[in-house]
């Protein structure tokens, strides 16, 4: 009777032990189940911060007579800014740079001046569309004299959109939103559903200008990768 009862026992304990073991199985089965998916993000703005450098140059031999003449020169550009709508607190000058054209070791020295001065205007605005019809108008300084000449590479009108921190939450939950779609419809073709987030990246954020010729307008975007478990 006992080692019936015994046998019995062990029995049942066997069958329950397989059970566990089945279920440990499909459990362990169903974390493998798993899908990564990109979700992605993408906005057109207008930039919302310029900074323009403008730079005039001087030639000649006297130097106090061409810091005279640069001076009057930076005064004009000044005033025509503030003429068409540009504050103080906008415009920073700096101070005029002198290049010896004697003192240059590798430079030609058949020339006919001795002293290059360059000055530099600096408008930093929030009103990018006022700088911008501003900068259309540039010629109208040549009325008054004054050449704004080409600053080269790094010295060029620049672009910005700062206010990108606050149009990252919404692009980020859209992104995750597009990934999701993307995961549903993979899970549908592998006959499962979505489940839970396992994991998901913080996203990469990239501001680009849109193309060459309109560097006011940014192309922002945003690519998130997120991996879903999957179930029947």
């Amino acid at each position: 009777m006992e080692k019936g009862r015994g046998a019995a026992l062990i029995m049942i304990g066997l069958i329950v032990l397989g059970l566990f073991i089945k279920l440990g199985l499909e459990s362990f089965s169903d974390k493998d189940r798993k899908v990564t998916v990109k979700g992605l993000s993408e906005r057109e703005v207008q930039a919302d911060k310029v900074t323009w450098p403008i730079m005039t140059k001087e030639l000649g031999d006297d130097l106090p007579s061409l810091y005279m003449r640069i001076n009057a020169t930076t005064a004009k550009v000044k005033s025509f800014l503030k003429q068409n709508g540009i504050k103080d607190s906008e415009i920073s000058i700096n101070a005029p740079v002198v290049v010896d054209m004697n003192a240059e070791r590798y430079g030609v020295q058949n020339h006919d001046y001795r002293y290059n001065i360059t000055s530099t205007i600096t408008v930093t605005s929030h009103n990018v569309k006022l700088v911008r019809s501003i900068i259309a108008r540039q010629g109208e300084l040549l009325k008054q004299g004054v050449a704004v000449v080409d600053g080269g590479y790094g010295n060029g009108v620049v672009y910005e959109y700062v206010s990108f921190q606050q149009m990252k939450p919404k692009m980020m939950q859209e992104a995750i939103k597009n990934a999701e779609q993307t995961a549903k419809q993979f899970a549908e073709n592998s006959d499962s559903k979505i489940d839970k987030i396992l994991t998901a990246g913080q996203g990469q954020f990239s501001i680009e200008n849109r193309d060459n010729n309109t560097p006011y307008i940014k192309k922002l975007r945003v690519v998130t990768t997120v991996t879903y478990s999957l179930k029947d």
